[in-house]
């Protein structure tokens, strides 16, 4: 970067700003389960147009739109192997297989992200309730939302949309 660029940082995402309007590209520090290390990509920033081409239409309404599944319907309830949960519109690990946990709830229980940087916690005030949503740090999908009621060794429940989420069995990582 030249000396007339400027790079400002604020809760691990960079924003560069160029003079006369130019390209502003901003990154964000991410955990990578792959390359077991921190990583600095850039935030992915779409249109809602862009999202409805890329997603399926559920897909489209549970992260763009911040809908939820009905419960029992994730087939993710069957997956107890070794794995990466990730964000299915952009691909960043969110959730360990080993994390995950039967609420009871109809949805995917997690105790805890991968790591905090992966996941950004929200006040949700909407259905006339405060809860704290939780999205995607690098594409800003709505994930669902994390509760003070789960197991040890954290006390939290991450009760994520199935379909906001895609599994990566070790193998594949």
């Amino acid at each position: 970067m030249n000396s007339h660029n400027r790079c400002a940082t604020y809760d691990d995402i960079a924003y560069l700003e160029y003079p006369a309007g130019g390209v502003h590209i901003t990154t964000v520090r991410i955990y990578d389960a792959k390359q077991n290390s921190l990583v600095t990509v850039e935030k992915i920033e779409k249109s809602d147009a862009e999202w409805k081409k890329l997603l399926t239409k559920q897909q489209y309404e549970i992260t763009t739109r911040k809908g939820t599944e009905f419960p029992g319907t994730c087939p993710f309830d069957q997956v107890h192997e070794p794995g990466i949960f990730q964000c299915v519109r952009c691909g960043t690990d969110l959730f360990r297989s080993s994390a995950k946990f039967e609420s009871g709830t109809g949805w995917p229980s997690y105790y805890e992200p991968i790591s905090p940087l992966n996941v950004v916690e929200q006040p949700d005030k909407g259905l006339g309730m405060v809860r704290t949503e939780v999205v995607c740090a690098r594409c800003d999908s709505h994930l669902g939302h994390v509760f003070d009621d789960g197991p040890p060794p954290t006390g939290k429940r991450y009760c994520m949309n199935g379909v906001a989420l895609k599994f990566v069995s070790e193998g594949q990582l």
